[in-house]
C-alpha cells in the first residue's frame, strides 16, 4: 500500500476535521502529496498540530465555491480525490438544515461536477457516505443494496451526497467509490457532544457522563484507523470492474449500546458516578448495523480494532490531550 500512495497528487476535503487528519497524514507518511481543503483554521486538530503540517498543500475555502474547487483540481494537479468535508453532527443539522444541505449536498455535487470537467486527470475519487444514508429500517443488518431512506435533515444529505455519487458514476463513469461507514471513533474528536469523547472528557474532569438520548440507541463503532484502512483501500481498487461505482459497509457487526459504551468506558477508566440520562436525541434512528461482508469478500478488509483495543487507544490520546489542554476549546464544526 505505502508504494501505491508514493507520489500521488491526492485532495482530502474535510481535512482539518477528525477523520480527515487521520487520513492526511496517513497518505503523507505513504509518501502522497497532499492537498488539504479546510474551511476554519483550528489548532487542536489532528492534522494541525502536528509536523505534517508543514507536508500538506492547505488551502481554506468552502465546498460551496465551485470556482476554488476547480482550482484545486487543476492547479494541484489532483488525480486522487477523497471527499469527506461536510456538517458532520446530527443535531446541528437538525437545528440548520439549510447550512447542512448546502455543504453536504451542494457541496458534494460541486465537487463531482469539477472532476467530471478535469476528465481523465482524475484517477480515483472516495466519498464518505455513512450508515445514515439508509434511513431507519426494521430490516437489520444494512445490506448495500438496500434503499436510501433519510429522513431527518442529516440522514436525508448523507442520502443525497450517495445518490448524487451513484448517479456521476453510472451517467459519466467516473472513478468513485462509496464508503459508508458506521460511527467512527478515535483521538481527535473534538466534538464533545458524541457520547465517546464527551464521556472520556467528563470522567477525566471528575464528572458524571451525559447521555443525551435513553442510551438504548445502538450502533456500529468503528476505530478510525480501521476506517481509514478501509478508505485507503476501497481508494486503491477503484479501477477494478467490481469495485468501480460501488458502496461498501464498514463496521464490526457487533453493535453496541450507548449505556453499553458509557460502562465500558467507566470500567476501563474507574468511574463509579452514575450518567445522567437526558431521554432526548429524539431525532436520531434507533438501531443500526451494517452488514460488512460484500467488504470482506470483494476488498479483503476486516478491522484490525476489536472495541476494547479501540477504546483504550481512544483513552489513552484523550488523557495525552487533556494534560496538555485541561480546559479545552470548545468543540469546532469544520470542514
Amino acid at each position: 500500500m505505502k508504494q501505491f500512495w508514493e507520489d500521488k497528487n491526492v485532495l482530502v476535503t474535510g481535512a482539518g476535521g477528525f477523520i480527515g487528519s487521520w487520513l492526511s497524514k496517513e497518505l503523507i507518511g505513504r509518501g502522497a502529496y497532499v492537498t488539504a481543503l479546510v474551511r476554519d483554521w483550528n489548532p487542536e486538530t489532528t492534522l494541525f498540530s502536528k509536523d505534517d503540517l508543514q507536508n500538506v498543500d492547505l488551502v481554506f475555502g468552502e465546498l460551496e465555491n465551485y470556482s476554488l474547487l476547480e482550482r484545486i483540481l487543476n492547479e494541484y494537479e489532483i488525480d486522487t480525490v477523497f471527499h469527506l468535508g461536510a456538517q458532520t453532527l446530527v443535531e446541528v443539522a437538525f437545528r440548520s438544515p439549510l447550512q447542512t444541505f448546502e455543504s453536504n449536498i451542494r457541496g458534494t455535487y460541486n465537487l463531482l461536477e469539477a472532476c467530471r470537467r478535469q476528465g481523465s486527470m482524475i484517477q480515483r475519487i472516495l466519498v464518505a457516505s455513512s450508515d445514515k444514508a439508509y434511513g431507519e429500517s426494521e430490516v437489520l443488518p444494512y445490506l448495500e443494496t438496500m434503499p436510501l431512506k433519510g429522513r431527518t435533515p442529516y440522514d436525508v444529505s448523507k442520502s443525497c451526497t450517495d445518490l448524487l455519487a451513484l448517479s456521476y458514476s453510472s451517467s459519466y463513469q467516473l472513478p468513485i467509490v462509496i464508503a459508508r461507514c458506521g460511527n467512527v471513533y478515535g483521538g481527535g474528536d473534538l466534538h464533545w457532544s458524541r457520547i465517546i469523547p464527551g464521556t472520556i472528557r467528563n470522567i477525566l474532569q471528575g464528572k458524571p457522563p451525559v447521555i443525551r438520548s435513553n442510551g438504548k440507541l445502538t450502533r456500529d463503532y468503528l476505530y478510525v484507523q480501521d476506517a481509514v484502512k478501509a478508505y485507503l483501500l476501497m481508494a486503491m481498487n477503484a479501477d477494478r470492474e467490481d469495485v468501480r461505482g460501488q458502496a461498501f459497509n464498514f463496521g464490526p457487526e457487533q453493535p453496541s449500546s450507548v449505556l453499553q459504551i458509557v460502562e465500558m468506558l467507566q470500567k476501563m477508566m474507574g468511574s463509579s458516578l452514575d450518567p445522567i440520562i437526558l431521554h432526548g436525541a429524539s431525532n436520531e434512528i434507533r438501531n443500526q448495523v451494517l452488514d460488512s461482508s460484500k467488504a470482506f469478500q470483494v476488498l479483503g478488509w476486516s478491522s484490525d480494532y476489536s472495541l476494547t483495543k479501540g477504546i483504550s487507544e481512544t483513552i489513552k490520546w484523550y488523557e495525552r490531550y487533556m494534560e496538555k489542554t485541561p480546559t479545552p476549546a470548545r468543540e469546532k464544526i469544520l470542514l
